[in-house]
């Protein structure tokens, strides 16, 4: 996942204003400090805050299952070819001779276990929310799209799904939360972004952000006054960022802290501060 750098105020603005970039939440991204804030005379403000970001990179497996699959690995091979514990070829340890009557015994560096592909992620996510749909005895497809190298999304399809979906979208984004967590268990790791849609929810929403975010900014832009929107989540802050700065006159800023953080829309070349 690329890096976005951004500036600010302070530290935490910068990152907020990062995380409105990547459209994620505090804990699905990863912050780098490049440069503080510097005050200048009197206490101005001389040079701003600015923060190198992106969205979690792919952990490695935790140390103790690579270790149990590599000693599964070589029990087998002991089994099927005898001890490989004394031969020079043998894998896992080397031993050396220290003082008279003793064995030094060292392991060797573990290697590095690959992060699952987003189809084997998905497949996880899949089975993970047909179980859920069995649980709460409700009818629906389950089906995975790839949307870029980095992008799987999980969708579940059907008729009366708005119990997974809850008031504008917090059950649903709770679900995708879960769904994340439990394919990070079975599989140890993650590698990109896993995303959870209900009977396409998420297409829709973004649809009415995008020709809400159009009609706010055609009005600032004949008015010249600035319009703060409600509260939204950093997905839904993303999508008004995108859609208002493609319009001609028209900028973007956000406000406040989360959950209570919301986009502004201001004329072009008005005072963010």
């Amino acid at each position: 996942m690329q890096w976005v750098e951004v500036t600010g105020r302070t530290v935490e603005e910068a990152k907020e204003a990062a995380l409105d970039q990547l459209g994620v939440d505090e804990q699905d991204a990863e912050f780098e400090i490049v440069e503080e804030p510097k005050s200048g005379l009197f206490g101005r403000l001389r040079s701003e805050a600015r923060v190198r970001a992106r969205v979690v990179p792919t952990a490695p497996r935790p140390k103790l299952e690579r270790r149990e699959r590599r000693r599964g690995s070589r029990e087998k091979r002991t089994g099927s070819g005898g001890s490989s514990s004394g031969g020079a070829g043998g894998r896992g340890e080397a031993r050396s001779s220290g003082r008279k009557g003793q064995t030094v015994t060292t392991e060797q560096p573990e290697a590095q276990v690959e992060a699952p592909s987003l189809a084997e992620e998905a497949e996880v996510a899949k089975a993970f929310l047909e179980g859920l749909l069995e649980a709460f005895d409700l009818e629906g497809e389950v089906a995975s799209e790839e949307l870029d190298e980095e992008t799987v999304e999980v969708a579940v399809t059907g008729n009366d799904l708005g119990l997974l979906i809850g008031p504008k979208g917090q059950t649903l984004t709770s679900i995708q939360e879960l769904t994340r967590t439990v394919v990070q268990r079975k599989l140890g790791a993650r590698s990109g972004r896993l995303l959870v849609d209900v009977a396409e929810y998420r297409k829709a929403r973004r649809a009415a952000l995008e020709r809400f975010a159009t009609d706010v900014a055609g009005k600032v832009r004949a008015a010249g006054v600035s319009t703060a929107l409600e509260a939204m989540n950093p997905a839904d802050r993303k999508v008004v960022h995108d859609t208002v700065n493609g319009i001609d006159g028209v900028t973007t800023t956000s406000e406040g802290e989360e959950p209570n953080r919301r986009v502004v829309i201001l004329p072009e070349g008005a005072d963010r501060s």
